[in-house]
């Protein structure tokens, strides 16, 4: 039989003596939960802070559309430029597509290539390249100007000087007589632009030259451009006169 004598029953207490380990580990973790907790209301303050901005940004006139600065017009004004464009005053800047504002810009003839730009806070800046023009189309009250791809693209009341005048029945970019006749013109040495009072083209392969004295090249096709100069170079034409260098081997007069 087992002895119980010199035993004793020893309560634990209920709480840990200060400095031990256990009081250690709930202040640590006490600790970390404060941290974690901070961490999510800074992250909260910062998504509300951002949330705000992009508010600004996108969906007020704060940073809207208060100037639009055009460069690179002659033949236009800034103003007309600024009309196509369609940018209301106070559109959000981060929000304006800059491919359809190009497009509509790009709708006015003279207008050869545009960029669009954002220079924030609140400016639109479009770049304007207009069309050069090599020549002028005769039309009913006046003139268009022509460029190197055979677009018609302003209305003048005279020729400017140096620019040749072309006669073509439907000029236009595609057509193949505004095409040839362009290609000729291209081609012309000073020494023969100078005297050229107009390049008339029928047709692809019936074009000439209409010289100062009523003088006369019928030139042809737009090929061999550079045998029929030669030919030019060393052979006068008499007022009154027609030169027929269509086929630069067998040269016409009458």
């Amino acid at each position: 039989m087992t002895s119980t004598r010199g035993w004793r029953l020893v309560l634990a207490p209920r709480t840990a003596p200060a400095g031990s380990s256990q009081r250690r580990f709930a202040r640590r973790a006490r600790q970390h939960r404060l941290r974690v907790l901070l961490s999510w209301l800074v992250g909260l303050g910062v998504v509300a802070l951002l949330g705000g901005v992009v508010a600004v940004v996108y969906a007020t006139p704060a940073l809207g559309v208060h100037g639009i600065r055009v460069t690179g017009v002659v033949a236009l004004t800034a103003q007309e430029v600024r009309d196509a464009a369609g940018v209301a005053r106070g559109t959000p800047l981060a929000r304006l597509d800059l491919g359809v504002v190009e497009r509509r810009v790009r709708q006015l003839k003279p207008v050869r290539t545009v960029t669009a730009s954002k220079d924030y806070p609140r400016t639109l800046v479009l770049a304007v390249r207009e069309r050069t023009a090599v020549a002028v189309v005769p039309r009913a009250l006046g003139f268009v100007l022509l460029d190197t791809d055979g677009v018609a693209y302003l209305p003048v009341g005279s020729a400017p000087p140096g620019l040749p005048v072309l006669r073509l029945a439907a000029p236009g970019p595609g057509d193949p007589a505004t095409e040839a006749a362009l290609t000729v013109l291209a081609a012309l040495p000073p020494w023969l632009r100078d005297p050229l009072v107009a390049l008339a083209a029928e047709a692809p392969t019936r074009i000439r030259l209409e010289l100062t004295e009523r003088r006369t090249v019928v030139w042809g096709d737009a090929t061999e451009n550079e045998a029929k100069i030669r030919v030019l170079q060393f052979t006068k034409i008499a007022p009154d006169k027609t030169l027929d260098v269509s086929a630069p081997g067998v040269v016409l007069e009458r």
